[in-house]
Formats: structure tokens, sequence, C-alpha cells
């Protein structure tokens, strides 16, 4: 029987775990519809929400799914927390694909923080040239401190653009090279990087390169997501699924992490 898998996607990591499962099992890739010109990913894609964990536990039951998988980015907290909630109410196995988050190692000037309400305090009274590199649905809060000047880049338009008086906009889809990202910070005399730990290799050169140019981060950290069972990896996590099948994942004490 081929078995129905259920990818909440919106990362790379998600298109290219797609890709590996659907030579074995029918696969629909599930995307926010956040950004306006996805890139291709290859299996049925849904785009938009669901209504909640009660509105995605209906979909699965209907659709006769047998395994949902998490992958979407680490800082989308509610969709997890809804798809935990969904698949213990539709009695469907759930694995994430949980990737790892950026570690600060000698040389780096990082900034921890909690939420972007903080990175903006995080940034101080004095103006300064910001880095804003985060997702357009974010960067609205820093109209709370317009004396800075701030350069945003984002896959979509931000529309409205930001009500600050010194702003600069950037369209761009990574990854983005190290050497690319600093003569980025150097070209706008960039004094400060606000950014999520997101993780991965795609993103990381404009940290390494703030690193080289000893510019300061000012880093959100990740929220707390619903404990599920987990891999670091796309392999990993398909080896998981091709080894064992979807049934197998209904064990309640199925191991976490790979």
């Amino acid at each position: 029987m081929t078995h129905r898998i259920l990818i909440l996607g919106g990362t790379t990591e998600a298109r290219q775990l797609a890709g590996k499962l659907a030579v074995r099992a029918s696969v629909t890739l599930s995307l926010a519809g956040r950004t306006e010109s996805p890139v291709a990913q290859g299996v049925p894609v849904r785009s938009g929400g669901f209504g909640g964990a009660e509105g995605l536990a209906a979909y699965l039951k209907e659709t006769s799914t047998d395994l949902l998988i998490d992958a979407t980015h680490p800082y989308a907290a509610r969709i997890s927390a809804n798809a935990a909630q969904a698949a213990r109410a539709a009695g469907v196995p759930i694995l994430a694909l949980r990737r790892p988050g950026w570690e600060p190692i000698e040389g780096d000037r990082w900034t921890e923080v909690d939420s972007v309400t903080d990175a903006v305090r995080a940034l101080g009274p004095a103006p300064r040239r910001v880095f804003l590199a985060l997702g357009r649905q974010e960067v609205a809060a820093f109209e709370a401190a317009p004396q800075h000047h701030y350069l945003i880049r984002s896959v979509d338009p931000v529309e409205p653009r930001l009500a600050v008086p010194d702003a600069d906009y950037l369209l761009a889809r990574g990854p983005f090279r190290e050497a690319d990202e600093r003569a980025l910070l150097e070209r706008h005399s960039i004094d400060v990087v606000v950014s999520k730990n997101s993780g991965g290799a795609a993103t990381y050169g404009k940290i390494a390169a703030a690193r080289a140019l000893g510019v300061e981060v000012i880093m959100i950290r990740r929220p707390m997501l619903p404990e599920v069972p987990s891999a670091e990896t796309v392999e990993a996590l398909a080896a998981i699924v091709n080894q064992f099948g979807a049934d197998h994942f209904a064990e309640p004490d199925a191991e976490r992490g790979v």
C-alpha cells in the first residue's frame, strides 16, 4: 500500500525531503502561502492555512494521511504546535525535521535576545546602520526605532514600506555566499546585523561575514517547539521513513533525534 505523507514545508529541506520520499510514497507539500513566488517544489503542493489545529486534524482524516512531517522554519512555532496537536487529535504519527541552530564561535559578537521586540530595544538609542536579515513579516516592529538606517532584504517586496526616514530595500533569494555578504555589509557600512538563528548553510554567510568584519549580530533565539520524534537532516529523516514505514511512528516511545 502506498503511504500518504503530508509535509508542512516552506524550507529548502522540506522541498528536498519531498523529492526523496515521493519515490516511494504519495507526498503532498503544504506551503503557508506567505511567499508570492515560491520555487518549484516537484510534488503536489497545497497552499494556504488549514484553520488551526482542528482544521489540520480534519484534513489529515479526510485525506487518510498516514504520516505528518513538520519541516517548517524553526521560527514557525505556532504551526509546529498546531501540527503536534492535530496529529494527536487525528491519531496520525508525526515526525519533525529540526535543523540545528548556529552556535557562536571565537570572533563572533552576538547579543542574544528572545524576540523581535527585544531586538529593536537592543539596537539602543544612538543611530546605527542596521542590516535586517529577517522575514518581511517581522520588519515593521523596527518602526519603533526610526533613528536608525535600515537595510532590508526580503524575497518579496515589503509593502507597505517602513514608516522610517532612512531605509534601503533589496530583493533577493538565498543561498548567500560569505564573500557576497561581506561586500554587502561593507558597501552599506553596516555596523549591526539583526538575524534569526535559522541554522543551516544557506544563510550563514552573513554571520561569517559579520565575524570577519567585527560587526555585532543581534541574534533572536529560537522559540520553544513541541517535543516530537525528530531528525536533524533530510537524509536522516528520509532514512527513518523509508526503513520503517509510516505505521511504525505510532509508537509512543519513538526515539527523538538521530
